[in-house]
Formats: C-alpha cells, sequence, structure tokens
C-alpha cells in the first residue's frame, strides 16, 4: 500500500531523530576520554588551590618546622637496611604524619609544563590515590630535596578518566619539571629514561651526594609488563619563581578546553540546528 505524504513526513522525522541519537551516543563514547579528563583537571586544580591555601595559613615557623622533619626523616632513611616497602607499623605512621598541612594525605604537587601535568602528590600508593593523583613511593625520600635523596613518585598509565602520567614518554634529556612543596619550588632537569621490570624498577637507590627524583608508570600502554622510570637532577629554580613562591597564584595552573572539544561542540550544534531546519520546513508544507 502506497504511504501517504503524512506517514512519510513521519517516518523521515523518526529516521531523523535516530540519526541524532546515534550520533550523540557515538560522540558521547568518543569524546568521554577527554571529557572525563578536562572535568578532572579541573578537580586538580581546585584541590591544588586548596593546598594552596593551606600552606599559606602556616606562619614561617610552622612551615620550617615541617621541612625540617622532612628532612630528618630522609637522614634517617639512609640508615636503614631495607626502604622500599619495606616500613612497619611505626615507620608508616610517622611518614604519613609528615608533609601533610590540610590533613588530607596530600604532600605538594608536581608541574611538567611541557605536557601540561599539573597533580596532586600524596602520601602512599594505595589505588585510592593512583585513581586521583600521584602517589609517593613509601621508603623514598620526601620531596624536599638535599643532597644524598631520592624521591619516587608513581602515576597510572592509560586510565580512561584521566591523563595522569600518560604522556611522560614525551619527555626527553634535558626537559623540566617541578615539584610544589609546602610553598618552596623545587626543580629537577632529566636526566635518564629507562624501562625496567617491576622487581627492577622498586630496586631504585639513593646516591650519596646527588638530589634526585624519579617518576615511575607502567608501560607500554594497555599491557603494563614494565616500568618507565624518568629521572631528574635538582638544578637551581628560576630567581622570579623562588621570589614568590608562597603566594604563587593558583590562576598559572591553567585549564583550557581542549581544541578537540570545541570542534565536537561546534560541529554538533551545526549538525542541530541542521535537524531542526529541516524538520520545521517539513511541519510548514503540512
Amino acid at each position: 500500500m502506497k504511504q501517504t505524504e503524512k506517514e512519510q513526513n513521519s517516518h523521515s522525522l523518526v529516521s531523523a531523530i535516530l540519526v541524532t541519537l546515534a550520533l550523540l551516543i557515538g560522540l558521547s563514547l568518543l569524546l568521554y576520554p577527554t571529557v572525563a579528563d578536562y572535568i578532572n583537571s579541573l578537580d586538580y586544580k581546585k584541590i591544588i588551590e586548596d593546598y594552596q591555601r593551606e600552606v599559606l595559613k602556616l606562619d614561617d615557623t610552622a612551615r620550617q618546622e615541617m621541612l625540617t622533619a622532612a628532612h630528618e626523616y630522609n637522614s634517617e632513611l639512609l640508615e636503614r637496611s631495607t626502604r622500599i616497602g619495606g616500613l612497619n607499623t611505626e615507620q608508616r605512621a610517622a611518614y604519613e604524619s609528615l608533609l601533610d598541612p590540610s590533613g588530607s594525605g596530600m604532600m605538594g604537587y608536581i608541574e611538567v609544563e611541557k605536557i601540561e601535568i599539573y597533580l596532586p602528590v600524596y602520601h602512599g600508593t594505595d589505588e585510592s590515590v593512583l585513581q586521583s593523583g600521584i602517589g609517593h613511593i613509601e621508603g623514598s625520600s620526601l620531596p624536599v630535596g638535599g643532597m644524598g635523596t631520592h624521591a619516587i613518585l608513581s602515576g597510572h598509565t592509560g586510565l580512561p578518566s584521566s591523563k595522569l602520567f600518560s604522556n611522560i614518554d614525551r619527555l626527553k634529556e634535558g626537559d623540566i619539571f617541578e615539584l610544589h612543596i609546602l610553598g618552596e619550588v623545587l626543580t629537577y632537569q632529566v636526566e635518564s629514561m629507562v624501562v625496567l621490570l617491576p622487581e627492577e624498577a622498586e630496586k631504585q637507590e639513593i646516591v650519596p651526594q646527588r638530589d634526585l627524583c624519579t617518576l615511575m608508570t607502567c608501560t607500554p600502554y594497555g599491557i603494563n609488563s614494565h616500568r618507565l622510570l624518568v629521572t631528574g637532577v635538582r638544578i637551581e629554580t628560576a630567581p622570579e619563581q623562588q621570589s614568590n613562591v608562597k603566594n604563587q597564584p593558583i590562576e598559572t595552573i591553567p585549564a583550557p578546553i581542549p581544541p578537540v572539544l570545541w570542534v565536537a561542540i561546534i560541529g554538533l550544534s551545526a549538525f542541530l540546528v541542521a535537524v531542526i531546519v529541516v524538520v520545521v520546513r517539513k511541519k510548514r508544507r503540512k
């Protein structure tokens, strides 16, 4: 039986709606990692801002006492025969009490400008920590610098909701990353990048007369059988940064909308406008 014009218009409208829904669903799945990472970057920005506020509340005496306690911990660490993964209950309690101005377990944050990393750094590497930021390996030096220290920071790669350390493989020798700890900026320059088995990665030693920090993540992407270690040696922080360390404004931490989202928003808006125009014209013809 031949369809009436009304039925044809109705079928066209249903087809347009189904196509639009399919497009929206497909686009949502495609953009989920980018959108989720952007939303998380806003969360990290707020977390870092809250941390900075807590640091600014500290007077110089209290702040210096916290830093001194961390340096003393690092000195005592050198005397232990077992460090990485070897903390007993008492040692862990002492460790968790250090560098924690807000009581949240947050030590500070790491900045890698080249790959747009601005992430909070927490005590330990429990999964709850690694899902929400960067973890400090228990038994490695606390990230306050000084000769004979080696801080190791661990972060996930390949999470669908956040990049975290996914892009540290893009770093090269000579690149810079910074640690912001209790209002101080510690600058490290990448000197080596190696891939090791997990059991080898955990054996990173403290080197006398060297101030080191290693960023560690799983590799290769999606397989995670090995560990990528990016090790930096401490260098002097630029004077203009040190002079305003305690008052560094949160506005210096960007969270721009990724270009792909702008393209998707504009493209989807244009498509929806086109669909609306077609529907309106069909109704007018009736």
